[in-house]
């Protein structure tokens, strides 16, 4: 397939009629041609954190519970939830999922998985059965995927054991292993990758990061102010702090991060990790602000992920990560480049920070509209008024401030055309399984 763009924000910047030739799901001659015609062509992002399960509780735990609501009170009202999740109804959220991220302009997804078990910790005969239904659910919607198993030991840096809904997460190191390994058994696709993620220094021993298989290493750190306390009193460090000081490089991606100091914010920078902010979640979730100016300054990748999937929308995650700044600093254009004549914008400097970062994160070969990378391709349409005459960054802006996902009008991931005219091929599938599910639950619930 031959793409030919009106306009396309390559490697080198903005450049009009370009033309992208797709050879076995790689981009190969970048030139000039004619065949499938597009306003805007952007290089996709990855969306770098996921809990697909998730998604079907959005909008189920905005009531007050006894006292101050919070993340804590928030993750109680989950694993109970957890009970009544079979490995169907998991593929068939993950795939309404994987459809709504498509949708939104993500060509990938980085899905920390971590329902690993039946009721009560009780295994599968397929001990990766649960990662073998998101695979199959990627392969359904044509989603590209990073699969990262969760190691999940312990209730808290004190050792306490497992209980209630978390049993379906755990796994000692051995057993995590194994179920690792079966999990890549589900991987079949050129463009499929396998990472590892030790859920946080929580619930993970700090001898079993050792043995931890190689590719991209996610963890989630320093999302509360009482995780960042309890690591502190147990672990004699703050956890970003005490995770940098034991070797996180270019292979980790520290997901959150919102409570950290100048110095971390600096010292993660220049690690080369990357760092993963869940913008939409982040504000459900009464997490914090991430300290953006900051981060940027000091020159740090970073990428942007949907977590909990109460809302899939890549505009929107562009918008909240820029408008949080802007609560906090009480100033405007926070995140767009210093330089006061020919810098970037707001919409250009995030766009541009998350397909790198999030194709770094997820150890995919994406990220640029450049020869050789896979074809992850986002296409915006530029017919509607907001974009009438708009060109270069303030398409961008457009885009993520003054419109919504409704300016996707085409999706390719690894060169799998699966978005056209704004509709993902197997929405009304998909949708109508997902449908099912959620009145079984609604009953359940």
């Amino acid at each position: 397939m031959r793409i030919v763009a009106k306009q396309a924000l390559l490697p080198t910047g903005w450049a009009q009629d370009v033309a992208v030739e797709i050879t076995e799901g790689r981009i190969g001659v970048i030139g000039t041609g004619q065949d499938h015609t597009v306003d805007v062509l952007l290089p996709a992002p990855v969306n770098l954190h996921s809990h697909a399960f998730q998604r079907a509780m959005a909008g189920l735990t905005e009531f007050r519970t006894s006292g101050q609501d919070s993340f804590w009170t928030w993750r109680t009202l989950m694993y109970r939830f957890l009970d009544h999740l079979t490995p169907d109804d998991v593929e068939a959220i993950a795939a309404q999922v994987m459809v709504e991220m498509a949708e939104a302009g993500y060509a990938a997804v980085a899905e920390f998985h971590y329902l690993h078990h039946g009721l009560g910790g009780q295994t599968y005969s397929d001990l990766a059965e649960m990662a073998g239904r998101i695979a199959a659910a990627s392969c359904d919607t044509g989603l590209g995927l990073t699969l990262l198993p969760v190691l999940y030991e312990r209730g808290g840096c004190d050792g306490r054991a497992l209980q209630g809904g978390q049993l379906r997460f755990g796994n000692d190191i051995n057993r995590f292993l194994d179920l690792h390994q079966a999990a890549a058994g589900h991987l079949t696709r050129p463009d499929d990758r396998i990472g590892v993620a030790p859920h946080s220094l929580r619930a993970v021993r700090p001898e079993s990061l050792a043995h931890l298989p190689k590719g991209p290493i996610h963890i989630h750190v320093a999302e509360q102010l009482a995780e960042v306390a309890e690591v502190q009193a147990h672990m004699g460090a703050r956890p970003v702090e005490w995770v940098l000081d034991h070797g996180a490089d270019a292979d980790w991606c520290l997901i959150h991060a919102t409570q950290m100091t100048a110095q971390e914010t600096e010292n993660l920078a220049k690690s080369g990790a990357v760092a993963g902010l869940c913008p939409i979640t982040e504000a459900n979730l009464g997490d914090g602000i991430f300290d953006g100016a900051r981060y940027l300054a000091a020159q740090g990748a970073f990428g942007i992920g949907s977590d909990s999937n109460i809302r899939i929308s890549l505009s929107e995650e562009i918008r909240m990560l820029e408008y949080s700044q802007r609560l906090g600093m009480k100033a405007r254009a926070v995140l767009a480049d210093a330089t006061p004549v020919g810098g970037r914008s707001v919409g250009r400097v995030i766009f541009d920070g998350m397909v790198k970062g999030g194709a770094q994160a997820a150890g995919r070969q994406s990220g640029a509209i450049a020869v050789g990378q896979w074809a992850d391709l986002l296409a915006l349409d530029a017919s509607g008024p907001d974009m009438a005459g708009r060109k270069g960054d303030r398409v961008l802006d457009t885009f993520a401030f003054a419109g919504d996902d409704r300016m996707v009008s085409d999706l390719w991931s690894a060169g799998r055309h699966i978005v056209s005219q704004g509709r993902h091929i197997a929405r009304d599938a998909v949708r109508q399984r997902f449908a099912r599910v959620m009145a079984r639950l609604a009953e359940a619930l």
